[in-house]
């Protein structure tokens, strides 16, 4: 059987490494100068789910995706990925990248991140968007959650189960992965069999699933550990927050009452949009992150929405 080729990034990308909190980071590099753009990818995905993103802030900004702790071609070492580690992970590759100041992107798990950087190193982050996750106070240990939100994290449950969740994410060729993804297949341009394959086989390699599991079983079974103490779990910097309306993982409602926690916000709801929503919906997703980077997005003690 002859596989579709990998979708290509349409943009010249180079690959670097950097010592980042004890760790081999890997990163791709689109574009010099300007500002410094990092986007952080989610579960269980890796650099190249910011291909599309890469390619259109290429031409103003230097734009950072890396490989986050146990992903792709990164290290996936045994410990650190307690919430404080991982954002430790984050500075020190703003570190690495010699910025004092960053816009940071993320998605997933990558955006939880995003949010945890923005509240505990304030001066490290610049302009913020984050695309489908929930801000701490949305979310436990900080806020309350619906029974609908808790029914859409079952999954959060089984993850904290050794051997059971690998097994089940393993089972019959790693189908679980491949479900969650296959809105993907859907999209103009949004990835191919091979692609998705690709995705699975970096999950697949050595290590590369227990570190993923990792991020839910310490967020859970560790937690903060007094990280946001003192902060009240505020944002300064400007904040696009976008979600998918058809986001089967994480409700919509995910997206209310963050004016009290974020100085500048706007949020946008994109209708027929699924979890995945940097590949799902590129154009608008790299138009919004243009007018953040450029200042002109909408911003009012009420959020945007679409």
């Amino acid at each position: 059987m002859t596989m579709d080729p990998l979708t290509p990034v349409d943009a010249p990308v180079t690959h670097h490494y950097a010592a980042v909190n004890g760790m081999r980071m890997h990163y791709v590099q689109a574009g010099s100068g300007g500002d410094v753009v990092v986007c952080l990818h989610g579960f269980p995905e890796y650099w190249w789910s910011w291909r599309h993103q890469l390619a259109a802030l290429q031409s103003r900004a230097t734009v950072i995706a890396p490989d986050l702790r146990g992903y792709g071609a990164s290290g996936s070492p045994r410990h650190g990925y307690q919430p404080d580690g991982l954002v430790q992970d984050v500075v020190g590759l703003i570190d690495a990248l010699g910025a004092d100041r960053v816009t940071l992107v993320g998605h997933d798990w990558g955006g939880v991140l995003a949010w945890w950087t923005a509240i505990t190193h304030p001066w490290r982050v610049a302009r913020l968007a984050v695309l489908a996750a929930p801000h701490p106070a949305r979310f436990p240990p900080f806020g309350r959650v619906s029974w609908s939100q808790w029914r859409r994290s079952w999954y959060i449950g089984l993850f904290q189960l050794p051997w059971l969740a690998e097994r089940a994410l393993r089972a019959n060729h790693w189908a679980a992965i491949t479900h969650s993804l296959a809105p993907l297949r859907r999209t103009p341009g949004g990835a191919g069999p091979r692609d998705l394959e690709r995705i699975v086989q970096e999950i697949a390699r050595p290590g590369a699933l227990g570190a993923a599991l990792a991020y839910y079983r310490a967020a859970v079974q560790v937690g903060p550990r007094g990280m946001f103490r003192g902060t009240g779990l505020r944002v300064s910097a400007p904040t696009l927050v976008l979600w998918g309306a058809d986001d089967p993982y994480l409700g919509v409602e995910l997206t209310d009452g963050l004016e009290p926690f974020v100085d500048e916000l706007t949020v946008e709801v994109i209708p027929g949009c699924s979890h995945w929503i940097q590949q799902d919906a590129p154009g608008l997703v790299n138009a919004r992150l243009t007018a953040l980077l450029d200042g002109s997005l909408p911003s009012s003690a009420a959020p945007t929405r679409a």
